[in-house]
């Protein structure tokens, strides 16, 4: 049984993530913002969870609790391309101070930790056509992807320099059950109102490549087993990209409905044209997607109507 520490562990991602190591008999800590009564974090998966920043004396209270972790998985930060270009400093702050605050905590307290720091596709910006390695260029298009690049950087800073076990994911776009926002969210909601038109942002040519959230937990965790002071640095995604004309008409027929489907013309600000992983160093950690983005649709579908009669 190892001893793992999840932060943001009361997201999308850390919820999913820390509910499987639990389920594979591990002891998951977690902490972030939000209250959590006891009952919930143990659906969660948790044994311990601290309200609050990623900061010394919370970390202290996660230490006393469990001993020296094996393995902390960093997820909390900015979650928003939106939220960033509104509130940067605040983003700056989410990503990059906390991350910072982790760094110094683990290299004085707990250095032989392994470090798994989510990251995202946002690092490579726009200019994109085909799939991304992850030794090319960046060109960030948004505050949240520069912060998640200066995140990276700290933690290629603490590995090289102090030898630090780390391992780097940069996430595409991750879905599934429990995810309420972004795209799958709003189309959703309208399509409960039974509309007859779906007006959506961009052209609808715009490209993503679309990771479910059981396959993202699966590949946080064998990214980790990979932690080393190199560090080592791999795209999350399936290699695959779906635009998003395709993935709206996608979900609209797992729905059981054929609206119209309208484009405004204007992309999102910070929102690059495409995003696809090149998956051949994950492919050296024997991942393959379990999940098929039809058969994703069809689950988040399920999901929503469920929730929704709630």
């Amino acid at each position: 049984m190892a001893v793992v520490w999840v932060t943001g562990a009361r997201g999308f991602i850390g919820s999913n993530l820390s509910r499987y190591l639990a389920q594979q008999g591990h002891q998951v800590l977690g902490v972030g913002h939000g209250a959590l009564p006891r009952e919930m974090a143990a659906k969660f998966g948790l044994s311990f969870w601290v309200n609050g920043e990623i900061e010394g004396s919370n970390l202290q209270q996660l230490l006393t609790r469990s001993g020296i972790p094996d393995v902390i998985y960093h997820l909390a930060g900015g979650s928003s391309v939106g939220l960033s270009v509104q509130a940067p400093a605040e983003d700056f702050r989410r990503s990059v101070v906390s991350t910072a605050a982790l760094l110094e905590w683990i290299r004085v307290y707990v250095p032989e930790a392994r470090l798994v720091l989510t990251s995202s596709a946002a690092v490579y910006g726009d200019g994109h056509l085909d799939a991304i390695i992850e030794n090319g260029y960046f060109t960030p298009y948004s505050p949240y992807g520069f912060h998640k690049r200066t995140a990276e950087l700290l933690c290629e800073s603490y590995a090289h320099n102090y030898g630090m076990q780390i391992a780097i994911i940069r996430l595409f776009s991750v879905y599934g059950p429990g995810l309420c926002k972004q795209l799958l969210w709003d189309l959703c909601c309208r399509l409960n109102q039974f509309p007859s038109i779906l007006r959506l942002h961009g052209t609808g040519h715009e490209i993503r490549d679309w990771l479910y959230i059981e396959d993202a937990v699966r590949v946080l965790i064998a990214a980790g087993s990979g932690a080393s002071p190199a560090p080592f640095v791999v795209n999350g995604g399936t290699g695959f990209g779906t635009c998003v004309r395709e993935v709206a008409m996608m979900l609209c027929n797992a729905w059981g409905q054929s609206p119209e489907l309208q484009f405004s013309g204007q992309s999102r600000v910070g929102d690059p044209f495409a995003l696809i992983a090149d998956t051949t160093r994950l492919q050296t950690l024997g991942f393959v997607p379990q999940y098929k983005l039809v058969s994703g649709l069809e689950n988040y579908v399920h999901w929503f109507r469920q929730t929704s009669r709630v």
